[in-house]
C-alpha cells in the first residue's frame, strides 16, 4: 500500500463562538521532517487545502521523532455558499474536525 502524502498533521483545534475554527495547532512538513508546533488561522488552512497540500488529523507518537498517529484527511465542503473544514463526508455548515481536541 503506498504512502499517503501529507502536508500538514492537526493535532488540535479552537472554535470561536460561531463553531467555525479560529486556530489549529499542526505540524507542517519541511522536506523529509515536521516542524514543531504551529497555530494556523482558519483562512490560511483553507487556502493551503486549496492550494493541493493535504492535512490530516492525528497525533505524535511521543519520542519517536516525526512519526505520527494519522487520521483522516481534512478537506474543504462548500454548504449553502459557505466553505467548512471537515474530516469524512460531513456536510454542514459549521466547521467540523472530528476526534480533534478542542482547546
Amino acid at each position: 500500500m503506498p504512502k499517503r502524502r501529507v502536508d500538514g498533521v492537526i493535532e488540535a483545534v479552537h472554535y470561536n463562538q460561531f463553531g467555525l475554527v479560529d486556530w489549529v495547532r499542526v505540524y507542517l512538513r519541511r522536506g523529509a521532517t515536521f516542524t514543531d508546533r504551529k497555530i494556523i488561522r482558519r483562512g490560511e488552512l483553507i487556502e493551503s487545502i486549496k492550494s493541493g497540500k493535504f492535512f490530516f488529523t492525528g497525533s505524535r507518537i511521543p519520542l519517536v521523532a516525526s512519526t505520527f498517529n494519522i487520521d483522516e484527511p481534512v478537506h474543504v465542503s462548500r454548504f449553502e455558499g459557505n466553505e467548512s473544514l471537515v474530516t469524512g463526508n460531513a456536510i454542514t455548515a459549521k466547521d467540523r474536525l472530528d476526534r480533534v481536541p478542542i482547546i
